[in-house]
């Protein structure tokens, strides 16, 4: 190994490091991608759309990588890598889905960086995903985030609306 090769691992670390989110807030859930938010009711797939895994929001991903939305438990990978499971450590269920019907896919084009049972901290790279790759099989990028126990809490907001930057305050819960 080589005097840059060091440097480059360094630098890539660093990057990585920069993402987490040190002081997370309770009930917050943080942007898992990069991309425009949009409204839980406004995701081309039913099962989302119709809130029947939980309360949410879709994010139409700019940028193929996906952070921890929040510092907690990795509860699911499913075994075509599209989606994942968390669970925080203040107690919230979350579901992080990339693209619509993408199980069809059987995880061409995802590549993950974790498994279950993993902690992650919030902002900690979990999955990197082709954009193109979603495309070309004919499925929409829509990433949906899903609060599974939205059951749980008397309400859940939408923080953002538009554009928006990975890491930044998504969704509140209201216990």
């Amino acid at each position: 190994m080589g005097l840059f090769d060091g440097f480059k691992n360094l630098m890539k670390q660093q990057t990585l490091e920069e993402t987490i989110v040190e002081d997370t807030k309770k009930d917050i859930i943080y942007a898992p991608v990069k991309g425009e938010m949009i409204a839980i009711q406004d995701i081309q797939d039913g099962v989302f759309s119709e809130e029947v895994l939980g309360k949410g929001c879709g994010i139409r991903p700019i940028e193929g990588k996906m952070y921890a939305p929040v510092s907690g438990k990795i509860i699911q990978v499913a075994e075509t890598k599209h989606a994942v499971g968390f669970l925080s450590d203040d107690g919230i269920e979350l579901l992080v889905h990339v693209g619509m019907d993408t199980v069809d896919m059987n995880g061409k084009g995802f590549t993950l960086h974790v498994k279950e049972n993993d902690h992650v901290k919030c902002g900690q790279l979990i999955m990197d995903f082709s954009i193109a790759e979603i495309k070309k099989a004919g499925h929409v990028t829509t990433t949906a985030v899903v609060v599974t126990n939205s059951d749980d809490y008397k309400d859940i907001n939408l923080l953002v609306t538009g554009e928006a930057e990975k890491s930044i305050e998504l969704i509140q819960t209201i216990s």
